[in-house]
């Protein structure tokens, strides 16, 4: 049996300026962390011919133009297009539209599920690339490069794309004592709200496609917004970056009147005034998980929780996407 595992993600700051239709006129620059919360995928032989395929719905197949699951049936197409008896499961720490890139990570997971089930190795740049490809140019799905990218790097790391789509990964110069303050006082929060990411994904790409003014200065603050981030986090100045934070999402909500809602932005308030520096809703906006910087923590969890918020205990992780030994 072959075990992958490959971790999620919290967006800290450049989110959008992946996109295509923005890089290839101004580059993009992106800070991502990988968090110890996984999406696992296994691989087996099973006894009779058939493709199994075992996620929140099953699929028994003859063959694999007969998969509904898109991201199976296209990964399996490239990688095991003459294959008819394999089994293959999937399970979640955190069910996807939450906002924490679980379509990336699932998707890198299978593809190196796949090269470790025929003994072969694959880079972790080349994993990257290759779940792009077949969310991004095969599945036309209106996402980025970061989710891919962060799930198969793992660590905190920022990313910065050239015009031409390549992506430069830099190890961000943390400390130790700064890495430990991030742990224990950044807090996310399930707002209660699932969402498909690509409605607001898909208007903000056409806005930038269309050069929409509005759009395109949002992007360059954030991507600004991203450099000073790295900043303040290599320089372990916390408060800055729990400040950037708010700025940051004080900034994106008027990308879309879906970006939030009057229950998210309640919430927000709240934790402003019980401990929390800033915050933002993590991922395409529009519902999933809260991410606060708090300079009292403990006040923060008491409130939020008073108010039914689930909190995500998490630590980050720093391997990315591998194969487990069981």
């Amino acid at each position: 049996m072959i075990i992958i595992r490959s971790p999620q993600r919290i967006s800290i700051g450049g989110g959008g300026t992946d996109l295509k239709s923005y890089y290839s006129r101004f580059g993009g620059e992106f800070i991502s962390a990988a968090i110890d919360k996984y999406i696992y995928v296994s691989i087996i032989k099973p006894f009779k011919n058939g493709i199994y395929l075992k996620y929140s719905d099953n699929e028994k197949v003859r063959k694999i133009s007969d998969i509904t699951h898109p991201i199976f049936k296209e990964v399996l197409k490239k990688y095991e297009s003459s294959n008819n008896q394999i089994e293959i499961t999937t399970l979640a720490d955190i069910p996807s539209g939450t906002g924490l890139g679980s379509s990336g990570s699932f998707t890198t997971a299978l593809i190196k599920g796949l090269h470790s089930y025929r003994y072969l190795d694959i880079s972790k740049r080349d994993l990257a690339e290759a779940a792009c490809e077949i969310e991004i140019d095969i599945l036309k799905e209106p996402i980025g490069k970061q989710d891919q990218y962060i799930s198969s790097f793992g660590g905190i790391k920022q990313f910065e794309i050239k015009k031409n789509g390549d992506v430069v990964v830099k190890n961000l110069s943390i400390s130790t004592e700064t890495l430990t303050n991030l742990e224990e006082n950044l807090l996310l929060f399930f707002t209660g709200y699932t969402r498909k990411a690509s409605s607001i994904l898909q208007d903000q790409d056409k806005k930038t496609s269309k050069e929409d003014s509005f759009m395109l200065e949002q992007m360059h603050f954030v991507k600004e917004l991203c450099s000073n981030i790295r900043l303040a986090l290599e320089n372990g100045d916390v408060e800055k970056f729990g400040d950037l934070l708010n700025r940051h999402w004080q900034e994106k909500k008027k990308r879309s009147n879906n970006m939030s809602n009057d229950k998210i932005d309640q919430y927000y308030d709240i934790a402003l005034k019980n401990g929390a520096i800033g915050g933002k809703v993590v991922g395409a906006g529009g519902g999933g998980f809260l991410l606060f910087y708090a300079n009292d923590a403990r006040t923060l969890r008491k409130k939020l929780s008073s108010l039914g918020l689930s909190e995500l205990r998490f630590r980050f992780d720093f391997e990315g996407t591998k194969q487990i030994n069981i």
